[in-house]
């Protein structure tokens, strides 16, 4: 059923497109991660800011519900300093094999590092999963691939606390530079002022942002507590508009951003706006705690996505299908 109804989904976007204009490395595996050319369909869940309560537990059983494939998890986990608990709601949820990947978020600096900490635990998680291979310093420097999906995993501006720090800089613009995978990603935890809806500030810098822009990798984000995507994007830090069409054509030198942040701990009011948001939902468009999914290679497509927010009470807030170009040169029209 989900496959038909995923399918009549992307028959849609296309005709409306017809219309439509870590200081040191911590290795866990000294090779670099292979790439599997997988025909079958993908679902990625992706959260953020998840907390512990009824509503964390509410969103994992959401991304069970959805069938998704595997978590990736943009940062902040239970703010309680508690890894052991944390990893054992996802278990109970999701079972103790379940792929699941994180970056590093502010709230988990405490109890990341060392024996039982975050990482730690994501390491064990990791080495239970079959095809999941990561190399480097996990959720800070880091990169793991699992199936025909590459991911770059950063904790700029949250490990070191100081935007555009070059060896962040650096690792992301070299992993990518080195994957011939099509499917790419950036994870990381904190923003950009103008990347988010609340009050966050500049934590990021915006060499980060446009690495991945020039690679063709989605960008994915947390810690504002809401949900807000961009248009596609030609420069981020100038939030050049390439296209407001619901079907992005993303590929080098383009490429969108989201930030996913209720995965259960709070929701908060949008402060801030601007027409490079393609879609927002915080507490003042009602929002309720959720997940963005991706289905990558939906209707037998290995190039294409689609993708939506869902709330754990049924909502769909954003809906999209993603084209991916990324083995095709980008030549900007201005």
């Amino acid at each position: 059923m989900r496959q038909t109804k995923n399918l009549i989904w992307v028959m849609v976007l296309t005709a409306l497109g017809a219309c439509t204009q870590i200081d040191a490395p911590d290795t866990m595996d000294t090779m670099a991660p292979a790439m599997v050319d997988d025909p079958n369909d993908l679902t990625i869940a992706f959260i953020g800011d998840q907390g512990s309560g009824t509503g964390a537990r509410a969103v994992l059983e959401l991304i069970r519900a959805e069938g998704a494939d595997l978590v990736l998890h943009q940062g902040d986990f239970d703010y309680k300093d508690n890894p052991a608990a944390w990893d054992r709601l996802i278990t109970a949820v999701l079972g103790p094999e379940f792929p699941y990947f994180a970056s590093v978020g502010n709230h988990d600096r405490k109890r990341f590092f060392g024996t039982g900490g975050y990482q730690d635990l994501l390491k064990r998680r990791l080495a239970r999963v079959p095809g999941a291979r990561c190399m480097d310093d996990l959720g800070v420097r880091s990169v793991c691939t699992y199936r025909n999906l590459f991911m770059v995993f950063s904790g700029i501006g949250t490990i070191p606390r100081r935007p555009d720090d070059p060896r962040h800089i650096a690792y992301i613009r070299g992993k990518l530079a080195a994957s011939g995978a099509l499917w790419k990603i950036c994870s990381w935890h904190k923003n950009q002022r103008a990347m988010q809806l609340g009050k966050k500030k500049d934590a990021v810098g915006w060499a980060a942002y446009e690495a991945c822009r020039e690679a063709g990798a989605i960008i994915a984000t947390g810690h504002e507590h809401s949900y807000s995507r961009t248009h596609l994007l030609s420069h981020f830090e100038n939030r050049t508009i390439l296209s407001t069409s619901p079907i992005l054509r993303i590929g080098r030198g383009r490429t969108f951003a989201f930030v996913s942040g209720l995965g259960g701990k709070s929701i908060r009011r949008q402060r801030r706006d601007g027409p490079w948001w393609a879609a927002k939902y915080s507490k003042d468009q009602g929002a309720s705690h959720g997940a963005v999914f991706c289905i990558l290679g939906d209707g037998g497509r290995s190039n294409r996505a689609s993708c939506y927010f869902k709330g754990i009470d049924g909502t769909i807030a954003d809906r999209y299908l993603i084209v991916n170009e990324g083995r095709k040169p980008f030549r900007p029209t201005s």
